[in-house]
């Protein structure tokens, strides 16, 4: 059976494993801190790629920013990497086959497989942290687009120079559907710029009118992203992950996308694989290609 070395390779932390074919992880898993210099990262590739190089098929990695159609480099990196990173060449490090992929795409392809949207040969994936991440898998294929870029989740919820994204352009989806775009969201309803998700959250389970006002904006405006994404994919569902998602209601998120939309109904689910789906969806996309 094959198995890789697949990585999760985010700007605070790289986890890595050997994973066999059908998803096992059949290692432990190591974490290190993700180097802040382009020669400390080089210097972690080399070192890992020869420990591991004669017990695996194939090095694959799961990274943070687009990548490109052939699977062989990063087309840009998010400010979070280190300068450099997006023109690192992953292939010299080894003899064996490097495959890289985006983070969210991986994570996708692993609920596609093994997850909550398994069976299902159409769906969308949101990932709600910091930022938003976003895949998209089309006919039991995952969908790169012309470059490699698709499923970035910066179009526009608003068009009046409400909110400044992280990417520069103005009320973007992940602007108001992020973890910071709550916080954000929090600070503009209530007035306090020291509220945090955390105050929200927690006012939600105690039942504090305000703070459920707040939450409810923000899951509407999840809403209205989910409701255009399904008018174009026409999707047999909708995945949430990262740490938001635990908070969602995936009930009302159905029952009022469906009341909407111009496609077929749709479900809605919440992520199953767990945190090292990024890792997972890596080795199966990697070993599979």
């Amino acid at each position: 059976m094959g198995k890789a070395l697949a990585f999760d390779i985010g700007g605070t932390k790289i986890c890595y494993a050997i994973i066999d074919e059908k998803g096992t992880v059949c290692s432990e898993i190591f974490k290190v801190n993700t180097p802040k210099k382009i020669e400390e990262f080089e210097k972690f590739l080399s070192e890992t790629f020869s420990k591991f190089e004669q017990e695996v098929d194939v090095f694959a990695i799961s990274t943070a920013g687009a990548v490109n159609n052939e699977n062989t480099g990063i087309i840009s990196s998010t400010g979070n990497m280190c300068e450099g990173y997006n023109k690192i060449d992953f292939q010299s490090y080894t003899k064996k086959k490097v495959f890289i992929e985006n983070d969210a795409n991986c994570a996708a392809w692993t609920e596609h497989v093994l997850g909550a949207s398994k069976g299902c040969a159409y769906s969308v994936m949101l990932t709600l942290g910091t930022g938003v991440g976003g895949g998209i898998i089309l006919n039991n294929k995952l969908y790169k687009g012309k470059s490699g870029s698709a499923g970035e989740m910066h179009f526009k919820l608003y068009n009046d120079k409400r909110r400044k994204c992280t990417c520069g352009a103005w009320d973007c989806y992940e602007a108001f559907c992020s973890g910071t775009g709550l916080k954000i969201t929090a600070e503009e309803m209530l007035g306090n710029p020291e509220v945090t998700t955390y105050d929200v959250i927690a006012g939600v389970k105690s039942g504090d009118k305000k703070m459920v006002e707040v939450f409810d904006r923000w899951q509407n405006d999840i809403l209205g992203g989910c409701i255009g994404l399904a008018n174009i994919f026409d999707p047999d569902c909708f995945v949430f992950s990262g740490s938001m998602a635990e908070f969602i209601d995936t009930e009302y998120l159905e029952k009022n996308i469906n009341a909407e939309i111009l496609t077929a109904p749709t479900k809605v689910y919440k992520a199953t694989t767990g945190n090292y789906a990024g890792m997972i969806g890596a080795a199966l996309l990697g070993l599979g290609s």
